[in-house]
């Protein structure tokens, strides 16, 4: 199985930057795509950027320019730069990563526990 630690969620003031980690661990053998998802009170979740394996990002157009998404697959970790940050951007943040673990017949989706983050204005 795949573990994913999600940290640095918390409280910030409108305007302001905060910037999330997820490091996946378990009995991995590849992982392709990682990313990030975010779910507010009443509302579905919603993709908020991933990244694939070779680096190719992806962003919901409500944070394109101001959130930023990376990883080392090295160390298997994806993190979420979030700048400008708006009171809508309050939600849980999920970690998502496509894995295949050893034993396995082929990738499937892992999530984390998920990070609040709270957005005041």
């Amino acid at each position: 199985q795949v573990q994913l630690v999600e940290s640095g969620g918390g409280l910030v003031q409108a305007g302001g930057s905060l910037r999330l980690s997820c490091a996946a661990s378990g009995n991995i053998f590849s992982i392709n795509a990682m990313g990030w998802y975010r779910q507010a009170p009443g509302k579905q979740r919603e993709l908020v950027a991933t990244i694939t394996s070779g680096g190719i990002t992806n962003y919901a157009d409500s944070v394109k320019g101001r959130f930023t998404i990376s990883r080392d697959n090295a160390k298997k970790t994806v993190s979420l730069e979030m700048n400008s940050l708006k009171p809508e951007d309050t939600a849980v943040y999920y970690c998502k990563s496509v894995a295949w673990t050893h034993g396995s017949l082929g990738y499937r989706d892992y999530w984390g526990q998920g990070t609040q983050v709270t957005v005041s204005s």
